[in-house]
Formats: structure tokens, C-alpha cells, sequence
């Protein structure tokens, strides 16, 4: 699961998606099973979330690497090339870009 801490040792990437309210749960339905049958599986992943508008017209997917050759590694892969291009079949764009965590704002949480 993906923690944000401004002092962490890993890769951040966060991929916007934009498509028609139409292709969305389609667009989810891909990247959900490749989360659950490859990216999960590959060195270096630490945790992603995918986040949907309520229009249903982006998706940003916030995701973690333990470095940043990993996440290239997986992408670069023939399978996440395949993946992708049925991804980019559903959607108008998508760009992932890489981040560093500048500031952490907010209250501790826990039970």
C-alpha cells in the first residue's frame, strides 16, 4: 500500500488518464488486471491506488518503486508494452510522470 512521506527512499510516479465516462470502468477492468496479474509482481513494486473523477472521465493512478529503473524495467517489458497499447485503445491520453514528495501535510492516522 503506498505511504507518502517526504523523506522516503523510493520513486513516485503518478499517471493521469482521460477518457469518455463510456471507456472508464473498461479502463479500470485493464488496469486492475494488470496490477493483479503483472505490475504487482515485478521487482521493485512497493504499492499503487487508482483514483476515478465523478465525471468518470480521469483516472490518475498514484504508484510507488522502490527505484526508478524498476518502474522502467516493468514498463519497458513486451508484456506492460501490450498492455498498453489496449490501455491507450481506451483512453484519449495517458502520461506517467515521475515525482519526488516535496511536503507531507496532515494528522497521524491509526486505530
Amino acid at each position: 500500500m503506498p505511504t507518502i512521506n517526504r523523506d522516503a527512499d523510493w520513486q513516485t510516479v503518478i499517471t493521469t488518464f482521460e477518457m469518455t465516462p463510456g471507456t472508464c470502468q473498461d479502463l479500470l477492468d485493464e488496469l486492475n488486471d494488470a496490477y493483479d496479474s503483472f505490475i504487482r509482481h515485478q521487482p521493485g513494486f512497493i504499492g499503487a491506488g487508482l483514483h476515478v473523477n465523478d465525471a468518470q472521465t480521469r483516472i490518475a493512478n498514484y504508484s510507488q518503486w522502490k527505484k526508478r529503473e524498476d518502474f522502467l524495467a516493468m514498463l519497458r517489458s513486451q508484456e506492460m508494452r501490450e498492455r498498453n497499447r489496449r490501455i491507450s485503445a481506451l483512453c484519449k491520453s495517458f502520461e506517467p510522470v515521475m515525482y519526488d514528495v516535496a511536503e507531507c501535510y496532515g494528522k497521524p492516522t491509526g486505530g
